[in-house]
């Protein structure tokens, strides 16, 4: 079981209230990955000895159907299975936030099946569809709220080109709490947290590298995706930012430089396929990623990998 810790201390497994969420987003985001079996079929329980790793750690929010669970390779029927499969292996240990997107009518029906397994958050993807107006936008997070019964949300901002009027106009709908930053670009967020209720949680969610430079302009907590294979390490780079302790954190991620440099490689196409490789060393094999992503790491990628997690006595 997670540790009590001042982020999840009094948890219990009911739906968040808004509070409540920007307390737990302060925290980090533990994006699961999604595993397949030998036939590319998801496989849910192989999860359960990374949930508990990550949860022993001390993580505070794992979230099931992000980027790194693939979430855009999966069927919307494999989505809800997944979201009810990670509620059952979190066993109320810790709160779940689960991912939503897609056309409209798949993402309502996967709120609706999240919030039913037991998600006491939203995190609402941006939609990638070629034609999208800022205004539709409101109306998509608004409808996808209604489908859920009305739990609170973060909000996954990955193109800041919108402006800032229009992220202010999304954050305003009723049940926003937070929003998950994941564009290269400190000066916008900055902008951003101006422009928007000060209540509103902003979440580093370019995982630990862009975590110091974002806090450094009033973001708190951040998505992580290395929680998966090295939870501990996600843990004391969120203790070191808490505490304001900027070299420290900087030196905790500079060391992870190899790990982070094999997921960028590919256009970020091996991001997932370095986690689940890293995995694989550690005897918990995910399986493959789907395409598109990369499969497998390149000879050069899995030597840089496998030194990187015998230099810090991840595996022998």
């Amino acid at each position: 079981m997670a540790p009590a810790n001042r982020i999840t201390q009094g948890y219990s497994s009911m739906a968040l209230s808004k509070a409540d969420l920007r307390g737990v987003l302060s925290g980090i985001s533990g994006i699961l990955v999604t595993p397949y079996d030998d036939n590319g079929d998801i496989a849910p329980t192989k999860l359960k000895p990374i949930i508990d790793r990550a949860l022993a750690a001390g993580v505070h929010f794992p979230v099931v159907n992000g980027n790194t669970g693939e979430f855009y390779a999966l069927t919307t029927d494999e989505a809800i299975t997944m979201a009810k499969s990670v509620a059952e292996m979190l066993d109320g240990r810790a709160p779940m936030l689960a991912g939503i997107g897609r056309g409209v009518r798949d993402a309502c029906a996967l709120a609706r099946a999240s919030a039913d397994a037991g998600a006491e958050a939203l995190m609402i993807h941006q939609p990638p569809d070629p034609f999208v107006a800022p205004r539709g936008v409101v109306d998509y997070i608004k409808r996808i709220a209604d489908a859920s019964g009305g739990l609170p949300m973060m909000l996954y901002l990955r193109n800041d080109t919108i402006g800032t009027k229009a992220i202010a106009d999304l954050c305003a709908v009723e049940g926003v709490a937070g929003v998950k930053w994941a564009t290269p670009n400190a000066m916008k967020l900055a902008d951003a947290i101006n422009a928007c209720d000060p209540d509103i949680v902003w979440v580093g969610g370019l995982a630990e590298t862009w975590a110091p430079a974002f806090y450094a302009v009033g973001a708190r907590g951040f998505t992580s995706g290395l929680i998966n294979v090295w939870p501990e390490r996600s843990m004391a780079i969120h203790a070191a930012l808490e505490c304001g302790d900027y070299a420290k954190a900087r030196q905790l991620i500079g060391e992870m430089k190899a790990f982070e440099d094999v997921r960028a490689e590919e256009m970020n196409g091996t991001n997932v396929t370095g986690v689940k490789a890293a995995l694989k060393l550690l005897g918990d094999d995910c399986g493959a990623t789907r395409p598109p992503s990369a499969w497998p790491l390149t000879d050069e990628q899995h030597k840089k990998l496998t030194t990187f997690m015998r230099q810090n006595n991840l595996v022998k």
